[in-house]
């Protein structure tokens, strides 16, 4: 697990294209092979960091979105891990984050939301939210901004539902350009149980997450022009750091920045601040200092006054581009 983690952090700290060329192979064969379930989850995150930053083409994170819904449909039986949450979890998290690399989802939409939607009946709130999560984003992937020959009379309206509050629909420049499935009431239905879900079977904590999280995968559903929302806010005000936030409005800007995380941690806002073109281009939104005057944070490897904390860092050197 060590091993894919540092293949991982060198995937997103050297450019090299021909790391996912090199390394995809093996591991897979981690994904497959193990007998160990958290380093098969730990493998399939690699595997997508892998593709995202180590020059994989869109043909490759095809087929490795395809690899991750068999993963999905058959509950983890195809790599051998049968009914386990963690690997299923792992699979559905990063076919989220390789989709927002695919320009048009069209083909695979379909068997992509039937196969999520299998999952939403999950005993496990992980499994469910990140299957309702792919679910928004592929009605999200659905719209696609206005082209410059396009009038307002090519634009639809959504086939369900609409802006919950009644208020906005929208950003209108965005056309609908395929179904993202062919029955969206079937979703509405079962995305509106877990956003009002009751039971005593799990702890407060829980059921919070599931209703908070569902109602944002509502809203996307029912209108995609809406992007993400919580409650009537316009997006997701995300906490970096200790002193700083990000404002995220849509799936794709979220699964990235969750993805981001997952792997950095909270080197994460190290990574952004000292110039990392990878991360910057993954994910080109501007993290604000809270309760100040909306202008950028400071790195946190600074502390009062300019003044470094402990340690040298090479900052310039940190990040490579390595020669053909």
């Amino acid at each position: 697990m060590l091993a894919l983690k540092a293949l991982a952090l060198t995937a997103i700290s050297i450019s090299d294209d021909k790391l996912y060329e090199n390394s995809a192979a093996t591991v897979k064969r981690s994904i497959t092979d193990s007998q160990s379930f958290p380093t098969k989850a730990a493998a399939i995150h690699c595997l997508g960091t892998c593709i995202a930053f180590g020059g994989a083409g869109e043909e490759e994170i095809l087929e490795t979105l395809a690899f991750l819904l068999e993963i999905i449909t058959s509950d983890g039986n195809l790599v051998d891990a049968a009914d386990n949450a963690e690997t299923v979890t792992a699979a559905l998290r990063v076919y989220g984050f390789l989709a927002t690399r695919v320009e048009d989802l069209e083909n695979d939409s379909e068997e992509a939301i039937e196969a999520f939607l299998e999952q939403l009946d999950s005993s496990e709130p992980d499994v469910q939210i990140a299957a309702g999560e792919n679910i928004a984003l592929l009605y999200e992937k659905s719209y696609t901004p206005q082209e410059e020959d396009e009038t307002t009379s090519d634009i639809e309206e959504p086939e369900e539902g609409g802006d919950s509050s009644g208020d906005e629909s929208g950003d209108l420049n965005l056309i609908k350009r395929y179904n993202a499935y062919h029955n969206t009431s079937e979703v509405i239905e079962k995305v509106s149980a877990l956003a009002s879900l009751s039971t005593h079977k799990l702890n407060k904590r829980i059921k919070q997450l599931l209703h908070k999280s569902f109602a944002s995968i509502l809203t996307t559903v029912e209108n995609p022009r809406l992007g993400l929302r919580t409650n009537s806010a316009r997006g997701m005000r995300v906490k970096i750091y200790q002193s700083g936030e990000m404002d995220v409005d849509s799936w794709w800007k979220l699964m990235r920045l969750n993805a981001l995380r997952r792997l950095l941690a909270g080197g994460f806002v190290n990574h952004y601040f000292e110039g990392n073109k990878q991360v910057l281009e993954m994910l080109p939104i501007i993290i604000r200092q809270t309760g100040g005057t909306g202008s950028g944070m400071a790195s946190p490897r600074k502390g009062g006054k300019d003044k470094p904390t402990k340690g040298k860092y090479r900052e310039s050197r940190r990040f490579l581009d390595v020669p053909d």
